[in-house]
């Protein structure tokens, strides 16, 4: 598998809504907005979390990246799912 081979899967992202990293992960998604197909976001008030899926398409080292950046925030959380060719 060539490395800048695409791939396609999905990204669950929680956010703490007292975390103090949400402008930082608006910036990291727009930054990555050329690998991001679709994004909901959905908001658990009663649960005190925030919620953003994406579905993206891009290399797996640009995918890693995606996940590394957000992973390293404080307050929030990223799974990742990619598929299978």
């Amino acid at each position: 598998m060539a490395l800048t081979e695409k791939k396609i899967g999905t990204a669950l992202i929680i956010i703490s809504k007292d975390s103090p990293s949400v402008a930082i992960l608006n910036k990291v998604l727009s930054d990555f907005s050329k690998e991001i197909i679709s994004r909901q976001g959905l908001s658990l008030k009663d649960r005190n979390y925030n919620i953003i899926s994406i579905i993206f398409e891009g290399s797996i080292d640009r995918i890693n990246s995606l996940a590394g950046k957000i992973g390293r925030l404080n307050g929030i959380k990223i799974k990742l799912l990619i598929a299978k060719n």
